[in-house]
């Protein structure tokens, strides 16, 4: 099982990593988000198929052709821990080698995006634009950086796994 969850995590991992570094490269290109950002989260919707592959080969392979919920929900956990920590290192090489600028630029985006919608008050605008900054701040710090970095990813690899989980258990008769 621990090779099964190894194999599965890292190819997801080089998967979204790959991806996450084209996005960047998009957005430094062109700091328009939605694009950047559309190619970011098909590469995590990618990788976590991985998640669904693991759990479905753990059950047919080595279990069987039976899973319980609680073993098929950890594999999944375990492959989107491994793909997610990928992600964060990847980002983190990235962000202090080669774009350390980045919260610059995307937060100078982020503050345009908003300043150009019509329906936003004056008080959320401010609100807004004050998040942003505060966020700006926080990504000095190496830790929040990282804890960012995971907050994009695995909550979406959890959500991946439960419903993966849901799907491929399978009780023997």
């Amino acid at each position: 099982m621990k090779k099964l969850i190894l194999t599965n995590g890292i190819i997801g991992g080089i998967i979204v990593s790959i991806m996450m570094m084209i996005s960047t490269i998009v957005f430094k290109c062109d700091p328009n988000m939605e694009s950047s950002m559309v190619i970011g989260y098909t590469g995590m919707l990618i990788a976590f198929s991985f998640v669904f592959i693991g759990i479905r080969n753990y059950r047919n392979k080595q279990n069987g052709g039976f899973v319980n919920f609680g073993s098929a929900f950890k594999i999944g956990l375990l492959i989107s821990l491994i793909a997610s920590t990928f992600y964060v290192v990847s980002w983190l090489i990235e962000y202090y080698c080669f774009f350390p600028n980045f919260m610059e630029k995307y937060s100078a985006a982020a503050i345009q995006k908003i300043e150009n919608d019509p329906h936003i008050t004056a008080a959320e605008l401010t609100a807004q634009v004050d998040q942003i900054k505060t966020m700006q701040e926080m990504y000095k710090n190496p830790i929040w950086v990282i804890l960012f970095t995971y907050a994009e990813i695995f909550p979406l690899g959890i959500i991946i796994s439960l419903i993966s989980a849901l799907i491929l258990k399978k009780k023997p008769q």
